[in-house]
């Protein structure tokens, strides 16, 4: 019997404010453990929690980006169960009335548009992390770091509409892009502020009916997701093809001996006890704020890639590269708007740029070259003041130096050789002093050409226009050649 999987993904991302969601204490990632916090966040009696406006805002920017519904009344909950890093006893989260319900991400892949629905976004307070030290029972102790406990979260969940390990990594992929985008999360997978839990079933293909579900938490990469669904779907179907029956439980990856391990059963649901929390009023939120968010976002990924073809006559393959994060789109537009050809900007971007960011560890917001002065670069190309082959080590030095290409060119001299007469003469040379290169040439051995069109370049120090050089050496190569018929 063939089977097919369905999968749905619980995204959990950190949002990105300064102070916690309902006290002033930093969220700074790093800081020395429990150096943090406060009687709020460590749920001290009588220390109330006061909404973060900032949190609330950046929730709503995600909900808009997804396509959501953003609820006029939304209401925290106490989610109550204990765990070592949860402070309180239990965890401020939204149950029944959530911010934002009711979206989608829709996308294109290569085989074709893609649609995820989403179900809800709900607000939440992240819990502090337990820290675990020695391998035997004799010298195993556990440390709690309360520094993460009550960072903002949203967590984002979708609708069983993936059917792939690997669709379900696109997705996430997808999705992160958008949320650093927009600055709602910074997308640090490895520091722990964008998580992903899957739940997974199989069912036989042709079927409606869902299979019964396990559910694989803190993924914290595209590749552990992957894998871990590879994984878990497989070992489901290898259960029912053997008779046997999937039980509904939690599975932890891991990613050494690249399989799923059971955590615990969830046979029966686990009662959270949810309830208003008494200390919070509902979220009221009124048309006005929600517009406002609405008109100050930026266009998103997939928006501006299509423009970037549709009106700029990008390639899908540059757009792409273009709009794998919004500071490189921006200064690509700001290349363009300073007067760069979009292609050649692109060009350029894609190809020395990319390198010389990458060999000095920088990122596009702290290139030395600004898009204004690449656009100075590629417009002297065009002119045709400097060859491509000066360009590259004109960019070079504007790299290292942060000078302008106009004032380079002019202090070293490279202004391009465009002058007819002079090219000539440099060619005659060249034959002069390669006669076999010309009699090779001459007698069909087309190689040549590129030799002898090296050597005037040589002659030239680079700075020689390399069309008319083309052109003029063949103009001279098939006159010699009429010459010596008549």
């Amino acid at each position: 019997m063939h089977f097919e999987p369905v999968i749905g993904l619980e995204i959990h991302a950190q949002l990105r404010t300064a102070s916690k969601i309902f006290c002033g204490c930093s969220t700074a990632f790093g800081a020395p453990p429990n150096t943090q916090v406060c009687p709020v966040c460590l749920g001290f009696p009588g220390a109330l929690p006061v909404l973060n406006r900032s949190a609330v805002d950046l929730a709503i920017r995600a909900g808009l980006a997804l396509g959501c519904r953003i609820n006029e009344t939304s209401i925290f909950a106490r989610k109550n169960y204990f765990y070592p890093d949860l402070p309180k006893g239990y965890q401020i989260s939204q149950y029944e009335q959530p911010i934002a319900t009711a979206g989608e991400l829709e996308y294109l892949t290569a085989d074709g548009r893609r649609r995820v629905g989403i179900t809800r976004v709900h607000m939440e307070e992240d819990a502090g992390k337990s820290l675990h030290e020695g391998f035997s029972d004799s010298d195993r102790k556990t440390y709690v770091d309360f520094n993460r406990s009550s960072v903002p979260l949203i967590e984002i969940v979708t609708e069983p509409d993936l059917r792939s390990a690997a669709d379900a990594a696109e997705f996430f992929g997808r999705l992160r892009a958008i949320l650093v985008w927009l600055d709602v999360n910074d997308g640090n997978m490895e520091e722990g502020s964008l998580r992903c839990d899957a739940n997974v079933s199989v069912r036989p293909r042709e079927t409606t009916t869902l299979g019964t579900k396990a559910e694989v938490k803190n993924l914290n990469s595209f590749r552990f997701l992957q894998k871990a669904l590879e994984y878990e779907i497989e070992r489901q179907i290898e259960v029912l093809e053997s008779g046997g029956r999937v039980k509904q439980e939690t599975r932890l990856w891991d990613s050494a001996a690249g399989i799923t391990v059971s955590m615990r059963s969830k046979e029966e649901a686990h009662d959270y006890r949810y309830f208003p929390e008494p200390d919070l009023p509902p979220l009221t939120l009124d048309h006005a704020r929600i517009n406002a968010i609405r008109e100050a976002m930026p266009e998103l990924p997939d928006a501006r890639r299509r423009r970037f073809v549709d009106v700029l006559g990008l390639p899908d393959y540059d757009a792409a590269q273009l709009t794998q994060s919004r500071a490189l789109a921006d200064y690509f537009e700001a290349a363009v708007r300073a007067g760069a050809p979009p292609k050649a900007a692109s060009n350029w971007m894609m190809g020395e740029l990319t390198r010389a960011l990458k060999d000095s560890g920088r990122d596009i917001g702290a290139a030395p070259v600004s898009p204004e002065r690449l656009a100075g670069l590629v417009m002297l190309i065009e002119k045709g003041t400097i060859s491509g082959a000066i360009a590259k080590s004109v960019f070079e030095k504007m790299f290292a130096s942060g000078r302008t290409a106009d004032d380079i060119v002019s202090a070293e001299g490279l202004t391009q050789i465009d002058d007819d007469g002079h090219i000539q003469e440099l060619i005659a040379n060249v034959m002069r002093a390669n006669p076999d290169a010309v009699k090779g040439y001459r007698a069909g051995k087309t190689s040549t050409f590129g030799f002898l069109v090296g050597q005037v370049m040589k002659a030239a120090s680079g700075k020689a226009n390399p069309k008319r050089v083309n052109e003029s050496l063949k103009r001279a190569l098939d006159a010699l050649e009429t010459e010596n018929a008549n």
